[in-house]
């Protein structure tokens, strides 16, 4: 019988590679229980390797099975550890590393690099400085493994000298090492050094032509970031999107659609992060169009499955452009809702004049009992503001900050202020300004003027206006709208006063000109970041 299980055991562990999703590896995992595998150290390893690596999704299931395990080795502590650092919640890995610790588990050479990486993921500088003092203290300063990573968490968020003095002190610097390093000053803007140590590698890999290229398109350098992707021996997928997000970013939104039909051209496969490019770009220039061919071949791609983070984006392309309906045709046909996607919903239609049904949404979601964070206040006020509904703007504030202990930011602040001040109510808002909690800015005060200028109230302009000039002196708009005030109610000695003091002032008001969207620039800057992580550091083990 004991025979049996053991050739059974070694029978089965060559089908866990057939698990593609949690419904195999449950049925695998209950194959396991039930012919008496679940003490098997070889199966253990096998069920926590598949769980928390090879299918990266099942991360959670992985932890559930870990607790139960009586003695884990040193395998599964690494596994576990391994799979966190890849998973959303990388955190988990140094939480294991600690649990680890205290059961007096001693580390091997393979431990450090997937805290290591965790914590370069998490930006947690203190906490990656305390393993580097345990890597040392373990005696694996010297390991490869070990130092290539020391190299990639200090060159992506902590010391890019230590990063450098770990680099030259290294006998044998591979590739990773060299890749981890120059993507370090990259990140930083330091492409001087970073193209320095690029044409010093020995060997130059994917990931470091990767790095460059993203470099010199966050820069906005995107004559060499174009001439470095030509040079590319063989490009991917992460090459294309660096390009294409480093146009978009920088307002090339022709450029980033001629890319694009030369990547498809060339059989190179789109993915996610390059479909949020162009959505970006879309959301930007106004191209529902464009917007609308991008989605029905997401749609063919996914089979109709749309992920939060592409549906979240969907639905700005489509508020942005002025297509409600799909927006929220969008917002209903996702299976997944993260309250990322409930703010983009709201976000959009109050910025877009259709207050009722943000509004309708928020009060939606908290019907649902789903917390909302202060990005889903924002959006509320401003359909407040919009809509002129005082009294539930009013409410909302106060439901932000006694209901949902959320201390409100200088954004809520100000869409309290343009409430006000749409609504005529400029004294109620002169005093809400004076019982901020926090300083108020440049925008605030700017919004107060705007509303005085609408209803020709001289005097709390100019009080608003005195603020303003002593935040700041230079501000042409300033002294505009205060003149303006004037002009509207034909008071002309006053406007031409306030030209004089601009003009003795040495105040220079500038040209008008357009402004792309920061939202949206933010999400391509987000893009170019990933992209240029993502292949910064290759897995080890």
């Amino acid at each position: 019988m004991i025979r049996n299980r053991t050739s059974g055991s070694s029978s089965k562990l060559k089908h866990w590679g057939k698990c593609k999703n949690l419904q195999t590896l449950k049925q695998a995992h209950a194959y396991m229980i039930i012919n008496g595998f679940n003490s098997d150290m070889s199966a253990l390893r096998e069920i926590i390797y598949v769980s928390a690596v090879a299918l990266r999704s099942t991360i959670h299931y992985a932890h559930q099975l870990f607790v139960n395990i009586a003695q884990p080795d040193n395998y599964m502590w690494n596994t576990m550890m391994r799979g966190s650092a890849q998973s959303p919640n990388p955190f988990l890995a140094v939480s294991l590393y600690t649990q680890m610790e205290k059961q007096g588990v001693r580390p091997d050479n393979y431990t450090f690099p997937f805290v290591l990486k965790a914590c370069a993921k998490l930006c947690w500088v203190n906490v990656g400085c305390v393993v580097h003092g345990k890597v040392v203290k373990f005696g694996f300063e010297g390991n490869k493994f070990s130092r290539n990573t020391l190299i990639y968490f200090h060159a992506h968020c902590g010391d890019i000298g230590v990063a450098k003095r770990i680099f030259d002190e290294s006998v044998e610097k591979d590739v990773v090492s060299w890749s981890a390093l120059t993507a370090g000053y990259a990140r930083r803007g330091d492409l001087r050094v970073a193209r320095k140590l690029f044409e010093e590698m020995p060997v130059k890999d994917l990931v470091s032509w990767n790095v460059m290229i993203t470099g010199y398109a966050k820069r906005g350098e995107m004559q060499f970031a174009r001439r470095l992707f030509d040079e590319v021996p063989k490009r991917d997928v992460v090459s294309w999107n660096a390009m294409i997000a480093g146009y978009v970013l920088h307002g090339l939104h022709k450029e980033a659609f001629e890319m694009f039909d030369e990547m498809v051209g060339l059989g190179e496969l789109p993915d996610d992060v390059t479909m949020l490019s162009l959505l970006s770009s879309c959301a930007i220039t106004g191209a529902l169009d464009v917007g609308e061919k991008i989605h029905c071949s997401i749609l063919d791609r996914r089979k109709g499955d749309l992920s939060i983070v592409i549906g979240n984006a969907l639905i700005d392309m489509y508020a942005k452009c002025g297509s409600i309906e799909k927006a929220i045709s969008v917002f209903r046909g996702m299976r997944d809702k993260l309250v990322s996607t409930w703010n983009s919903i709201i976000v959009g239609l109050a910025f877009h004049g259709h207050s009722e049904e943000s509004i309708g949404f928020f009060k939606e979601m908290l019907r649902l009992n789903l917390r909302p964070n202060e990005i889903t206040f924002v959006g509320v006020l401003i359909a407040c503001s919009h809509a002129g509904k005082v009294e539930d703007g009013r409410r909302f504030f106060r439901l932000m900050r006694d209901v949902y202990n959320i201390e409100p930011n200088i954004k809520h602040y100000g869409c309290m202020v343009d409430m006000l001040g749409r609504a005529g109510l400029l004294d109620e808002a002169f005093a809400f300004i004076d019982t901020m909690d926090i300083e108020p800015n440049g925008i605030v005060w700017r919004t107060l003027l705007g509303a005085c200028k609408i209803y020709n109230n001289v005097e709390l302009a100019k009080r608003a206006n005195d603020r303003l000039l002593k935040l700041r002196q230079d501000e042409s708009g300033d002294y505009v709208l205060l003149s303006n005030v004037y002009a509207s109610r034909g008071e002309w000695d006053g406007a031409e006063r306030v030209r004089k003091l601009m003009d003795d002032s040495g105040v220079w008001k500038a040209p008008a000109f357009s402004s792309i969207d920061g939202d949206s620039r933010a999400l391509v800057q987000f893009l170019l970041d990933s992209e240029s992580q993502k292949y910064s550091q290759k897995d080890t083990f």
